[in-house]
């Protein structure tokens, strides 16, 4: 794609060509392939430049200069291929981020991640507002726990901004479709959750769900949850009920309700539908089936 536009605009250049500063005389887009292209403004009007958006994503200027080992997990990424001295001692995992848009800018937040983390923190960013932490570990220390990270970033920079966090890995050899499943995931899960802070193992179910199709997800939520599809008392128990790990004790205690009078409401759910939530496999069909929204 870029050697054919370059026959169109000669004046192209690629991320790599231009010096440490910015140039804002070029307008800059990242093409299907992750590559960071300018065009200069004398040869974009505003019809090309409507053409140019509807197939390139736009890029802003305001990013920090990458790193050098940020360059060599985007080189991974991109190629699918680690450079030969882009190896990783220690295990590393890929955290989502998404920030509303236009709350901060790319610098002032990768210098509060920085006053965050212990160590350098890769960041590869998708555009202004979303991205991936490349989070680093020495074997036997504390992983960072996120809701607290999450909790400091919201009070000092008054931000809107969601984690999703990945499996611990080694080796670079498969960064590449880690980084393509984790936005996959993230996608799934942010567009129905709203979790601030979720794993990967969260993020599962939507993603099996996003599978069917809209016919697909009234059946599910019909045939599971049968005449309860439509009790709110009764879906909000069970949402309880799988938020505190099917214990019997501790959701009653959240619901003021006495332990007798749930495991009567359970049973009666039991009876009336064949699926008793207090058995693992069948409070995640359930569960899964509430995820499904509703037809109107």
């Amino acid at each position: 794609m870029t050697d054919q536009l370059k026959k169109i605009y000669p004046s192209l250049i690629q991320y790599e060509e231009r010096g440490s500063g910015a140039d804002d005389g070029y307008h800059w887009f990242m093409t299907a392939d992750n590559d960071i292209i300018g065009i200069h403004e004398s040869e974009v009007d505003d019809k090309n430049l409507a053409v140019l958006t509807a197939f390139l994503k736009p890029y802003h200027n305001e990013f920090p200069e990458m790193t050098a080992e940020e360059l060599k997990w985007r080189q991974a990424i991109e190629s699918g291929l680690a450079a030969e001295d882009a190896e990783t001692a220690n295990p590393y995992r890929f955290v989502y981020f998404s920030i509303k848009e236009n709350q901060i800018s790319p610098e002032i937040f990768k210098e509060a991640v920085h006053e965050l983390f212990p160590g350098s923190v890769p960041i590869l960013w998708d555009n202004g507002h979303e991205g991936i932490l490349i989070e680093h570990t020495e074997i036997g220390s504390d992983s960072i726990v996120y809701e607290e990270i999450i909790d400091i970033l919201m009070s000092d920079l008054y931000i809107k901004i969601n984690f999703l966090v990945g499996p611990f890995k080694e080796g670079m050899e498969k960064a590449a479709s880690y980084h393509a499943f984790m936005k996959k995931a993230a996608a799934a899960i942010f567009a129905s959750s709203d979790k601030a802070v979720a794993n990967l193992s969260d993020a599962v179910p939507y993603m099996l769900i996003g599978q069917a199709d809209g016919a697909g997800h009234q059946h599910i939520r019909e045939m599971i949850l049968q005449d309860y599809a439509k009790d709110e008392e009764t879906l909000k128990m069970i949402d309880v009920f799988t938020r505190y790990n099917l214990n019997v004790s501790e959701t009653a205690k959240a619901l003021h309700l006495h332990r007798n009078s749930l495991q009567y409401r359970l049973d009666r759910f039991a009876e009336n539908t064949g699926i008793d939530i207090r058995k693992f496999h069948h409070a995640m069909a359930v569960y899964l089936a509430m995820l499904v929204e509703p037809s109107n």
